[in-house]
Parts: C-alpha cells; structure tokens; sequence
C-alpha cells in the first residue's frame, strides 16, 4: 500500500489556515489587532523566506489558544471552518485526494500548522491520517510550547519516520505535494515528489531536476 503524502497550506488549501486563524482573532477582537497583525505578517514572511523559527513562532500563535477553554475554542474553530476554511477548499485537491484513496493509497496530510487548526480541516477532506506540530496541554489547556518534535522541515522527516515505524510501513513507492521550498527535507525523501503551486525558490528547483509542477486551484 503506498503512502500519498500531502502538506496543506496552500497546497489542498488555497490559502494558509494558520496565518487566516490569525486574522480571524483579529476580525473578532479576540486580540490586539496592531501588534498581533504585525507579529503575525513577521513571521509569515519569515516562513516564505524560509528563515522561520518554528518554537518563537508557535509561542506566539499558542498564545490565544493558552487563554481560552477547550469548549470556547471549539467553537470559535466551527465558526472559523465556515466562514474561512470552506471557500479555501477546491473541487481540484479534493478530486486529487480521491483519487488516492480510490487507489488504494494511505493518505496523510503532514503540517507545520497545529494540529487543533488542522484537525477538523483534514477530517473534511476525508483524510484519516495526520501529523502537525501538537501544542502541549496541561490540566486540558494548551500551552504556549510544543510538544515532542515540531512537525517542520526536517521535523517533518522525522516524524514521519517515527509514525512508519510504527506502522510497520515504508516510503516506498510514495509521493508528497508541497507547495514550499521549507519541505525540501522530506521531498527529497519520497519517491515522487511533486510541487503545487510552488513558490518560487520551490518551483526552480522542481524544473531544475525534472519534478512535476501542478496546480490545484480551480
């Protein structure tokens, strides 16, 4: 059975849930909107640079999760599906997801993103299997730190080795669509690796060594 591998943002999504939940806190005045949006454009152009520091930037965007109950999160999250998960969904990454499965193929998505902003989004698109960075909880709150291995550039290789362990499984005969040159680690792992709408230091790089370059926007 192989193993079809898929990052999210603005690869199945057309957009970047974690930066939009940012955004939607501010839209509901859940946090200060001048200093949250200027940490928040910081380190999403860090990101793009490929210069992000995953533990000061998951301290920050902890941080409104730390404050709140579960229950309170919850349903701030449904609202979040509805009003800005939903139009980033497209008919082209859910075909392609379906496709996989149809095959036969164990599909994961595989994130940097949290794993309580990505977990009712995977489980839309009808993806059993996920690995994201997992914020730490205590006393049933989450805190501010992550737990266990960030689920980032080479993190991510790791991670996913641990879970094929696990599984009694291998990369053989796998693929992985990421849109970002950050996932170089675990795209040079895979048997196929293929760039979604790239950005541009990932989509030179595909076309240097022959990778295919697909788009999943409709």
């Amino acid at each position: 059975m192989a193993l079809s591998l898929f990052d999210l943002d603005n690869t199945l999504l057309a957009g970047d849930s974690d930066y939009e939940w940012g955004r939607f806190l501010i839209k509901k005045g859940l946090v200060d909107e001048a200093s949250y949006e200027a940490e928040n454009n910081r380190f999403f152009d860090q990101y793009k640079q490929g210069t992000l520091d995953i533990y000061k930037f998951c301290a920050f965007s902890f941080q409104p999760l730390a404050e709140r109950g579960m229950e309170e999160l919850q349903l701030l999250h449904a609202e979040f599906m509805q009003e800005v998960i939903e139009p980033m969904i497209e008919k082209k990454a859910l075909t392609l997801v379906n496709k996989h499965k149809e095959q036969g193929d164990t599909v994961m998505v595989i994130t940097a993103t949290n794993s309580f902003i990505t977990g009712p989004i995977v489980h839309a698109f009808g993806i059993e299997h996920l690995l994201a960075t997992e914020p730490k909880v205590v006393n049933d709150r989450y805190t501010t730190e992550i737990d266990g291995i960030p689920c980032f550039h080479e993190g991510k290789v790791q991670r996913l080795k641990n879970w094929l362990t696990e599984q009694n499984m291998s990369l053989r005969g796998s693929c992985f669509y990421s849109d970002s040159i950050n996932d170089l680690p675990l795209l040079e792992k895979v048997d196929t690796p293929v760039a979604v709408d790239p950005d541009e230091k990932l989509a030179a790089l595909a076309r240097q060594r022959g990778w295919d370059c697909i788009s999943l926007r409709d």
